[in-house]
């Protein structure tokens, strides 16, 4: 198959060792990660530009703009999926609801779960490992 039936992810985290390690975890499940953005704002444009067919955010986000108003944009535009990746309270999990995630997935991240949230766009039931490039 193509690169383009690969699920193709943007990542957005503001601490770069998670961003880091968040993105080659993705890497040898199998998916694309077409970018990675420490800001809202940064969020918002590589969307625009990379056209992703996911966004993992997390919440707190350098910049201006955290991760729930970046999603809202983001869905509100391209109207991707995003799953949230944080250390939520119930307060922010309320507002969070608001941008129509996906999913949540609470810090550490469980890979797991991670997957499954991910292939859940898969429209055939293959695993990201069973597509080849």
């Amino acid at each position: 198959m193509s690169v383009d039936t690969q699920i193709k992810i943007l990542v957005v985290e503001n601490e770069r060792i998670v961003a880091w390690e968040l993105s080659e975890r993705l890497k040898s499940l199998g998916f694309i990660v077409c970018a990675t953005a420490a800001t809202g704002e940064d969020a918002v444009t590589f969307a625009k530009q990379y056209k992703p067919n996911l966004v993992l955010m997390d919440i707190m986000l350098d910049g201006e703009m955290d991760g729930i108003e970046a999603a809202q944009i983001i869905r509100s535009l391209l109207n991707l999926p995003v799953i949230f990746c944080s250390a939520f309270s119930e307060d922010m999990r309320d507002r969070a609801q608001a941008a129509s995630p996906l999913g949540f997935l609470e810090k550490p991240l469980n890979e797991i779960l991670l997957q499954h949230l991910i292939t859940r766009l898969l429209p055939d039931g293959t695993s990201a490992k069973e597509r080849t490039c």
